[in-house]
């Protein structure tokens, strides 16, 4: 549950003077300081878009699945999400691209409102089994979009073996996760040699999706874990209102949006100087946060917000009166600094280095455990160019977030993201295969 964007030095001892990190605060380090002086130019915050928000498409509407980069990055949220990591089971590399492009081609059809297949539900065979499940009969394409990614262990197995020739076109950045002070990792619902995003504002639409696609990869891949969403916990368009999460504040205020172009170029999609067959993608980190939500509710007001460092009615920044006032690390109230050092918004705001990451989570509800406490949380998913300077940057600066006695870290998973599909005649990953 980071704050969107960048890390920071670890917290200095207070002095009778200003830190640097205050000083920064001081001279407008907030959403549209420090970065705004850098080469970034305004790269954060609803202020400093580069475009103004293009007109909001109906819910029930579709998004185009051809473009540059694939939909599902800096796609207007969604409300609803079906995650699926898989393990691929077979060595055979033919068969593995024949299912990239098997998918690719359902995909297309399911977010243009269509069936996964060219028969359909119902106008198939007796019997034959459908191409399609049935399920999103009638339904509109609710804003589907489906994101691809492919984890380490598709160019290299855990015990070295390169199964379809891809080890020496694996890029740097692509490695598994580091550990984190606190993390209780379950290794059955991290990694992952292929994972799915499906977004929609419909969760039958989204389940449809991924379903169809399991189905279709069955003899190829098996599912490894998956996790439902719902109710987006970041705004990625200045055309969107900053949603809550399950601790009731609003999440994301600052993060990046689909019309900072700048700001994406420079910390979401990769560039020159990685794999040539990933320009134009971005790696994306999946971390499964449990929120201790009986905990969290027997503490008062004033904890929840000075844990966060924002009012928790309107989501001002502590000291400030609107949600988007800048962050000012130098206001007291009553002798105190207003944003504690040990905040969430202190540690992972983006005073001072620049970092940059795309939030893009959901919270989920997955009943309750033994103890009759709810198992809920925040399903974290980040879009950076490079992992180590993204989302790795900003967890180890969270070692002190006062957050931490909340929330506890149980899955991980790191995937890289091809570019977009150009036309009907390209496939998700064909020029990792075909180079």
């Amino acid at each position: 549950m980071t704050e969107p964007t960048a890390e920071q030095p670890a917290p200095q001892q207070r002095t009778a003077g200003l830190s640097r990190r205050r000083l920064l605060g001081a001279f407008g380090a907030g959403t549209a300081g420090v970065l705004a002086a850098g080469a970034a130019g305004g790269v954060i915050g609803r202020a400093t878009a580069d475009d103004a928000p293009a007109a909001a498409a109906a819910p029930t509407d579709a998004v185009p699945f051809h473009g540059e980069h694939q939909a599902g990055i800096v796609t207007p949220a969604q409300d609803r999400l079906h995650f699926v990591a898989l393990d691929v089971t077979t060595d055979s590399r033919e068969d593995l691209v024949q299912l990239l492009e098997d998918w690719t081609e359902a995909a297309r059809r399911m977010t243009a409102g269509r069936d996964a297949g060219p028969v359909g539900a119902v106008d198939g065979s007796q019997y034959a089994p459908p191409d399609d499940t049935g399920e999103a009969i009638g339904l509109p394409p609710s804003g589907l979009t489906v994101t691809v990614g492919f984890g380490p262990t598709l160019f290299t197995t855990a015990d070295g073996t390169d199964r379809f020739g891809l080890a020496a076109r694996r890029p740097a950045p692509l490695v598994e996760l580091p550990a984190f002070a606190g993390d209780q990792i379950d290794p059955a619902i991290s990694g992952g040699d292929l994972c799915l995003q499906a977004c929609a504002n419909d969760p039958q639409v989204a389940v449809h999706a991924i379903r169809n696609l399991v189905r279709i990869g069955a003899g190829v891949v098996s599912v490894r874990w998956s996790q439902l969403g719902f109710g987006r916990t970041s705004s990625t368009s200045t055309g969107q209102a900053t949603p809550r999460n399950l601790f009731g504040f609003k999440d994301g205020t600052d993060n990046l949006k689909a019309e900072n172009g700048s700001a994406l170029d420079r910390f979401v999609w990769v560039g020159d100087g990685d794999a040539d067959w990933l320009r134009g993608g971005s790696y994306l980190v999946t971390r499964r946060i449990r929120m201790l939500i009986e905990p969290w509710d027997s503490s008062s007001l004033d904890e929840q917000q000075r844990t966060i460092g924002r009012t928790k009615g309107s989501g001002a920044p502590l000291g400030q009166r609107a949600e988007f006032d800048p962050v000012d690390f130098t206001k007291q109230v009553d002798g105190e600094f207003a944003v504690p050092e040990t905040s969430h918004v202190f540690l992972a705001h983006p005073t001072n280095s620049g970092t940059a990451i795309l939030r893009r989570g959901y919270s989920f509800v997955d009943g309750s455990d033994g103890l009759g406490r709810l198992d809920a949380g925040l399903f974290f998913i980040a879009f950076q160019r490079d992992p180590e300077t993204g989302f790795v940057q900003v967890q180890r600066n969270l070692r002190l977030d006062a957050m931490n006695e909340y929330v506890r870290h149980t899955s991980s998973a790191v995937f890289a993201c091809p570019p977009g599909v150009r036309d009907d005649g390209d496939w998700w990953g064909r020029a990792l295969f075909e180079a």
